[in-house]
């Protein structure tokens, strides 16, 4: 019988099933900690404190590549507002790498309008692009933001937006505006506005929390004394998929963000696990051992009978839906050690994947359907890979020792992924180049099972 290792710790091999996996363990791990280098924000960032809301402490280290230099002048009048919008900016752009930001130490008056710019002064700092703006408060008690984007060589407007808002709502429009910043320089959607759900373990309760892409403004959108697993977005934003043992066995609950509202969708006898959306949402790909050994199923996102997708008498799990929905990609330990597969959605021929190494796991697709990011365990560390449809080149991105997990950004430029620093989960994040990479530590307790929102997904 084959054998898979207890560090498979991705959804259906998790501890909190031994039932299962008990039978097909056998005692293989190790761990050691990984080290990075210090990505130095300028002088005039450490003057900004951030909130006590701010549960998750962000940590951002790089290496070398090219970075674009940006000077970001602090917001006119500022400081008249609740919430400085300048710093937030900043910390936004800095934690892409693709960025680096202009010190502005030594310029006389800090310009706040068009007419106030002069040009060369930043070319001589070999500024690129150049951001101003302000701050004024309405008779009503909102708050009017303006911001301007110039190109500095060729002394132009590139972006010019104003939004009249709450105080509450001034982190968010920072993150709208770093979005517009990032669009305009990089050619592609920012993701600073998109929303991160993780688990968060303190003492024995565990809390699915949904939170800003920087970590901040933390909600639970659900407590429990029993373990949740493996918080998945549909494509609309508007809800998580979960699995969720408040039952005292595994269930997938779908919960709608906006209302609060739970609905079962997978409770048949035995392990329910690894939900997944299909990418018109219509559709959920579960692993269940509901007839045998656990198998890959799809099901109705509003839940209903079960459809078998994989016919093995090995362990089948962990599946994810390619990016036009048409095939499943899952992990089998068919071949001896767990490996990735891929199936039509409907059912049919298996194909093998993977071939480096015994131990592939987890696997997640890209937006735009050309990676597979996935678990590979090399020398007893677990690290996030990418895996290359067309080539099948892999490309290990995380040193380990205990990298899972994985999750992309909207945009398919940046991984999340849980970790471990000092004895504790964390999450972290590193750019499909590999060159870019963050850690988000909570104070609160162990962080866990990250996934990334799309665009427009929302909170509770």
């Amino acid at each position: 019988m084959n054998r898979v290792p207890p560090n498979f710790r991705s959804d259906f091999f998790a501890s909190v099933v031994a039932s299962v996996v008990a039978q097909r363990i056998a005692n293989r791990a190790a761990a050691t900690l990984i080290g990075s280098a210090i990505l130095v924000l300028f002088a005039w960032m450490a003057l900004f404190t951030p909130p006590a809301q701010a549960q998750l402490i962000i940590d951002v280290t790089t290496s070398a590549g090219r970075q674009i230099p940006i000077a970001l002048v602090p917001f006119a009048n500022e400081a008249t507002a609740p919430q400085n919008i300048t710093p937030i900016i900043g910390n936004n752009l800095a934690r892409t790498g693709l960025f680096s930001l202009v010190a502005l130490n030594g310029i006389a008056r800090l310009p706040a309008e068009p007419s106030d710019i002069n040009f060369a002064d930043w070319s001589t700092r070999s500024t690129e692009a150049l951001v101003i703006g302000g701050i004024a408060t309405l008779p009503d008690g909102r708050f009017d933001v303006r911001f301007r984007l110039f190109d500095v060589a060729k002394k132009s407007q590139l972006a010019s937006f104003s939004y009249n808002v709450s105080a509450s709502q001034l982190r968010a429009t920072a993150h709208k505006i770093s979005d517009e910043i990032y669009e305009k320089l990089i050619g592609e959607k920012g993701v600073f506005s998109t929303k991160i759900a993780y688990v968060l373990k303190r003492g024995p309760r565990f809390e699915l929390q949904v939170a800003d892409a920087d970590g901040f403004n933390p909600q639970a959108v659900l407590s429990s004394l029993e373990p949740i697993r493996s918080p998945k977005w549909s494509p609309d934003g508007g809800k998580l998929a979960y699995v969720s043992f408040e039952s005292r066995k595994s269930t997938v609950i779908v919960q709608d963000l906006s209302t609060g509202q739970r609905k079962t969708i997978s409770n048949f006898k035995g392990d329910n696990y690894a939900p997944n959306w299909s990418p018109d949402g219509t559709k959920l790909v579960v692993a269940l051992s509901r007839d045998s050994v656990s198998q890959i199923y799809t099901i109705s996102a509003d839940g209903g009978d079960a459809q078998r997708v994989t016919e093995s008498n090995s362990i089948d799990t962990n599946a994810t839906f390619t990016a036009d929905g048409r095939d499943i990609i899952f992990v089998s330990d068919r071949s001896g050690g767990p490996q990735l597969y891929r199936v039509p959605a409907a059912g049919g021929a298996v194909q093998r994947l993977t071939f480096e190494g015994s131990y592939n796991v987890n696997p997640r697709m890209s937006p735009d359907g050309k990676l597979v990011a996935f678990v590979n365990r090399d020398g007893g560390k677990l690290r996030i890979a990418t895996l290359e449809l067309a080539t099948s080149q892999v490309n290990v991105l995380t040193d380990g020792p205990l990298d899972d997990s994985p999750s992309f950004s909207p945009n398919g430029r940046t991984i999340l992924y849980e970790s471990k620093a000092g004895g504790r989960g964390v999450l972290g994040s590193v750019s499909v180049d590999g060159r870019v990479k963050s850690k988000l530590s909570s104070q609160l307790g162990d962080v866990r099972e990250p996934a990334w929102g799309p665009q427009g997904s929302s909170g509770k």
